[in-house]
């Protein structure tokens, strides 16, 4: 599975996550600080990137980071397609992914230690979407509201 993955800062916990990434057989595609020649390191335009690369096919799924992770999920979910999910554990990526259909997992720097992190994984990749009725009307729901919101002016703060 090819996994696009973007932090604004490489830290102890990127760097085991990406690990635990290839050590699973998963083809990356690193952004920010975590790749080599990036110039983008604000949480906003790596997060930005890494739906991107979901949102078009790039990747099969991404992973975001920032120091709370907050800022990253809502820079992610601004991408039509997208839908990033906060989990700060495994039963959260485990329902994200059910009811969500989370295709973007976000991570916070500053809280999830590096056990933890490799639980939430095991759950992301181990459970699938849920295909039933509601669940696929709750997906489509979403989609509409992409569609409605698309081309919106900025509302300013």
């Amino acid at each position: 599975m090819r996994i696009a993955v973007g932090s604004d800062e490489r830290t102890h916990l990127t760097d085991v996550v990406v690990e635990e990434l290839r050590k699973r057989g998963h083809e990356l595609i690193l952004f920010g600080p975590l790749a080599e020649n990036d110039p983008d390191v604000d949480w906003p335009l790596t997060s930005r990137k890494v739906a991107e690369a979901v949102a078009s096919g790039e990747a099969d799924e991404g992973i975001v980071f920032c120091w709370t992770g907050t800022g990253a999920s809502i820079a992610a979910n601004k991408v039509p397609g997208v839908r990033a999910a906060l989990c700060h554990d495994a039963e959260t990526a485990r329902g994200a992914r059910i009811w969500n259909h989370a295709n973007v997992l976000a991570l916070s720097l500053r809280l999830t230690s590096e056990a933890v992190a490799k639980e939430i994984l095991d759950a992301w990749f181990s459970t699938p979407f849920s295909d039933d009725e509601w669940n696929r009307q709750q997906i489509e729901r979403i989609r509409q509201m992409e569609a409605q919101y698309a081309g919106a002016k900025p509302v300013q703060p």
